[in-house]
């Protein structure tokens, strides 16, 4: 079955599975943003579970690697990446990202030894950030009801779908090859991608913990304060408490790429 039709039913189902888990928490404790929470938080403690028993640990593991090796592995990654951001920044009418981000391809690519080594940054490239939620936010589309997706995640009801085109877009697939190959690659390489997404997260954590004692609230209220930072480019509403909690996470996500530097 292709990839693209195994994605889309399982995306459809999730979405269904979040309508019918409309029943939630009593409306004064219900956060405005996240009115499925009783939903939310059965996914929530799934996902947790699954990254606390598997990835968190081989998340762990995998930063023992050496620094090189590690780098290497999200610098091409990454390569890959800046392809479908491209593809974003020009849907946003963002041309001069967008020259920058087919730049960031070409030179990643060829002096870089096929994006293992990240030689556009240095030159004044800088890497941006862009999905085609971000891009639907851009042009006016409301995030909706903040969702949880069984082994994907949080989203929204509006970045849900979007993960679709982000997925149809990132020629990260092409070099996966088809899932039931007997090579095994694909999920050799869809593992290896995963985790070091995980590692990166790592140093960021513990942070995020500490916004909130419930887990599930401290991961939401950062995740969607994050998006809607990444959605807006920065231009955030005159919230100061919301602002700080923002400028910690870039500076944790700045003291992490440090980290995972040569």
């Amino acid at each position: 079955m292709p990839r693209a039709f195994c994605f889309s039913r399982v995306l459809a189902a999730v979405l269904l599975a979040g309508l019918v888990g409309c029943a939630t928490v009593p409306s004064e404790d219900r956060h405005p943003g996240d009115p499925l929470e009783r939903y939310n938080r059965a996914v929530f403690a799934f996902n947790d579970g699954l990254d606390r028993a598997i990835l968190r640990p081989t998340a762990v593991a995998y930063q023992e690697l050496p620094s090189p090796v590690r780098t290497g592995v999200g610098n091409f990654f990454g390569n890959l990446e800046d392809v479908r951001i491209a593809f974003n920044n020009l849907l946003q009418a963002k041309f001069h990202d967008a020259a920058s981000d087919v730049s960031r391809v070409l030179f990643n690519t060829s002096f870089g030894v096929f994006g293992l080594i990240d030689v556009a940054s240095p030159m004044g490239l800088t890497k941006n950030n862009e999905d085609f939620g971000q891009t639907l936010g851009y042009w006016g589309v409301p995030s909706g009801p903040y969702l949880q997706i069984p082994f994907l995640g949080p989203s929204t009801v509006r970045d849900a779908p979007a993960l679709y085109v982000d997925f149809q877009t990132n020629p990260r697939n092409e070099v996966l090859g088809e899932w039931n190959d007997d090579s095994g690659r694909f999920w050799s390489l869809l593992v290896l991608d995963l985790v070091q997404t995980r590692a990166g997260l790592l140093s960021t954590e513990a942070a995020i913990m500490a916004l909130h004692e419930d887990r599930y609230v401290a991961l939401r209220n950062a995740w969607l304060q994050r998006r809607e930072f990444l959605v807006r480019d920065g231009a955030v509403v005159d919230d100061d408490v919301w602002l700080d909690e923002l400028e910690m996470l870039e500076e944790l996500e700045a003291l992490e790429r440090e980290a995972v530097g040569p």
